[in-house]
């Protein structure tokens, strides 16, 4: 007899899997859409720089959330795409741009590395990795670790690196990017720290609820070697429809579901029922009460990620302190460049000044020829501080457009002059903290401090977890199903008759329906139900012990860890207060240096008209003038750099300076930083002169008079340099 319902059931669900599958493959095959697509055509044939567009902020996803089967069903097994990079700069590089040249204040410095420094765009991927893990971890999936070093790709600077005592100088670190090694990072640890129980203890199941499906359809022919098979083929046609549920919670609870169907034709006499429809479901609830039992052992993964995501913003803020004081100490390197340039013109306009009158004099008969050999001589070796200054300061230019910018492909930017629009400013009256509240600020604010304070609480639910897993496995369960049977009376059986002393089938047997044979699992008819437990108890147990012990010594060395960080963060600040100190007391003695200097070749040049020095003395004089104005220049940079280094030894450095970071997070600048110690420049130079020839060639230019301040630029030789064996000419 014939069930056309269970067949049109059968043949639904088998036509809706097929189409699932059809659509899934058709999924992973193409794109995800359109505009994804033509992304990739564009990042094949990357446009000119001219024609990007300014870059934005950075958006990214919450990645801690996955996507949901609503009303999308097969949301969860599409890929999501992250956008590609914007290497273009940020419009606000355009913002100072004036003829040409980068008029660049300390604060705009600030503000554009905020937006274009790629070592902070490299970190801030961290951030949305790090919710990956968390994400990982509510699947109940163990964390792949996050990477919390901090990168340091920006040549320049020369800043001290949390509290290793590395520097910034442009070498790439040891993690993935191009990072120094981390506290919340995954492996074997650094510093001398272990880790390599990172998330030790029991296993822990799947959160993921999780489906399976079994759809089939058999037919068999089996020939019969037996005289009670009745015939000699017996040919069976069978349908199985099985479907399971399967789920684990927080506390360790795992819930599991089974639903089996079957349906089988048989020509064999020696069956009842053909087809026969067989149903059975059970539901079985498992809770282990000793080892993996609780919320700490089974959500361990989740609060790990949870905490690792802490350090990832406290790394995050780390690097922003760290390029922040970076891109400061580059700025003062530049403007102590630019200073030292200008000394270096004066010092040569002044020596030139004194070979010309040299060598009136000696036209005259007033001076021996020798003088003017002598002031010669000067004239070359001021040329070449010259030249020394000028590349230098060529350098610290394309040090700092390297590290305002992600790409100096743009030719405007590559060849923009940078003037420094702010100046060094030393305060009459140095601030007076107590060493004791500077240490507090350090001890409180300290971005690696934090990182190490949130690693121990890891730590310490590893330690934790690793004491469960000691315990033997015990688990208790219960369960309860049924079991359905129907189906109509075999056709090819022997019916029974009152003459029938062999196998027959009641010809009055009921016919069972498949909506009755599903009754059955409920009405207790054929109930399968039951509790029990299972124990497991390993002996000497000795893999447990070890990961115990091993977890507690690595928590006690992170103890001793914090202890030493702490130390070594108190000595940074008192040395950093030193340095201060030092650097002020350099600046008074460069600016006494150089009211001496000037006053001594004034005095010089006065007795030298009256005929009372010579020009030996006078030269003389005039060096150490410029010696010891290249002297402040430094001293001031050097106190400058002193208060940088103040400022983030006590992780104060972004508060000081009005720094928000959730600017540095978006990469786009809400408000401008605000540096303290710093003061606009008065004298900045008006737009030089095109000096370069048709074929770009530096053309020679003269020098400006010592009354005139000129902007630093290329000097050629004098041309009223003579060698020393030149022939003078002769006297009327």
């Amino acid at each position: 007899m014939h069930l056309p319902r269970l067949k049109d059931s059968v043949r639904g669900v088998t036509a809706l899997a097929l189409v699932c599958l059809m659509a899934a493959s058709g999924v992973a095959q193409t794109p995800a859409d359109s505009p994804q697509t033509t992304q990739t055509v564009q990042t094949s044939t990357p446009a000119a720089p001219s024609a990007q567009k300014p870059a934005g902020g950075f958006n990214f996803a919450d990645y801690t959330k996955p996507r949901s089967h609503f009303p999308n069903l097969i949301a969860p097994y599409r890929s999501r795409d992250v956008e590609a990079p914007n290497l273009a700069n940020t419009s606000r590089i355009d913002q100072i741009m004036q003829n040409g040249r980068l008029m660049l204040g300390l604060d705009d410095a600030i503000a554009i590395a905020l937006e274009n420094n790629l070592d902070i765009a490299i970190a801030r991927y961290n951030l949305p990795i790090a919710d990956t893990d968390i994400m990982l971890a509510n699947s109940g999936q163990s964390t792949r670790g996050v990477n919390t070093g901090v990168v340091r790709g920006t040549p320049g600077g020369g800043v001290t690196v949390g509290l290793s005592g590395s520097s910034t100088t442009g070498s790439q670190g040891g993690g993935a990017g191009g990072t120094s090694a981390g506290a919340g990072g995954a492996g074997t640890g650094s510093a001398g720290i272990v880790t390599s129980t990172l998330g030790v203890g029991s296993a822990v199941p799947s959160f993921d609820p999780i489906i399976t499906g079994t759809l089939q359809v058999d037919r068999a022919n089996t020939p019969s070697s037996s005289a009670f098979a009745g015939i000699p083929i017996i040919n069976q046609n069978s349908s199985t429809v099985d479907f399971g549920y399967s789920q684990a919670f927080h506390t360790g609870t795992t819930l599991s579901v089974g639903f089996n169907n079957t349906r089988v034709t048989t020509n064999s006499p020696f069956t009842t029922l053909s087809p026969t429809l067989n149903s059975n479901f059970r539901m079985t609830l498992s809770q282990p009460i000793l080892q993996g039992f609780g919320f700490l052992p089974n959500t361990r993964f989740i609060r790990i990620a949870k905490n690792n995501r802490e350090i990832s913003d406290v790394a995050f803020r780390l690097q922003v302190i760290t390029t922040v004081a970076q891109i400061e100490n580059i700025y003062w390197d530049l403007v102590s460049a630019y200073e030292n340039v200008k000394v270096q013109q004066d010092s040569l306009a002044l020596a030139q000044k004194t070979l010309g009158d040299n060598r009136k004099q000696v036209q005259i008969g007033t001076l021996a020829p020798i003088e003017v050999v002598r002031a010669q001589s000067v004239v070359a070796t001021d040329q070449q501080a010259l030249i020394v200054a000028q590349t230098n300061l060529e350098l610290q230019q394309l040090l700092m457009k390297n590290a305002l910018s992600r790409t100096l492909v743009d030719p405007r930017l590559a060849e923009a002059e940078v003037i420094p629009t702010s100046t060094m400013q030393v305060p009459a009256n140095e601030p007076i903290v107590p060493i004791q509240d500077l240490i507090n600020d350090a001890l409180s604010h300290r971005a690696e401090l934090a990182e190490s304070r949130i690693d121990l609480t890891n730590r310490d639910l590893n330690s934790k977890s690793a004491r469960n897993a000691l315990l033997p496995t015990l688990s208790l369960f219960a369960y309860y199903g049924g079991t359905g049977l129907g189906g109509t009376v075999n056709p090819a059986a022997t019916v029974c008759t009152p003459a029938s002393t062999s196998f027959c089938v009641d010809p009055n047997t009921a016919r069972t329906s498949y909506g009755g044979t599903l009754g059955q699992l409920f009405d207790s008819s054929s109930p399968d139900k039951g509790v029990g437990m299972q124990l497991n108890i390993p002996l000497r147990n000795r893999a447990a012990q070890a990961n115990q012990v091993r977890a507690e010594l690595e928590y006690r060395q992170s103890q001793m860890r914090l202890q030493q960080l702490e130390n070594q963060v108190r000595i940074e600040v008192r040395n950093a207060q030193f340095s201060v100190q030092q650097n002020r007391a350099s600046v008074e003695a460069a600016q006494a240096a150089v009211e001496l200097g000037r006053q001594s070749l004034d005095a010089e040049q006065k007795k030298y008209a009256l005929g009372a020095s010579t020009t030996t003395l006078v030269l003389q004089n005039q060096r150490d003038l410029t010696q010891a104005q290249s002297n402040l220049v430094t001293a001031k940079a050097a106190y400058e750099k002193a208060r940088v280094e103040l400022d983030r030894v006590t992780g104060l450095l972004l508060a000081n300076n009005g720094i928000l970071l959730a600017d540095a997070i978006s990469g786009q600048v809400t408000k401008m930083p605000n540096v303290p110690y710093a003061a606009p420049r008065q004298d900045v130079p008006p737009q030089a002169p095109n000096n370069q020839g048709s074929n770009g060639a530096v053309q020679p230019i003269q020098t400006a008079p010592p009354d005139v301040q000129a902007s630093p630029g290329v000097v050629q030789p004098s041309p009223d340099v003579q060698p020393p064996n030149a022939t003078q000419p002769p006297q009327k």
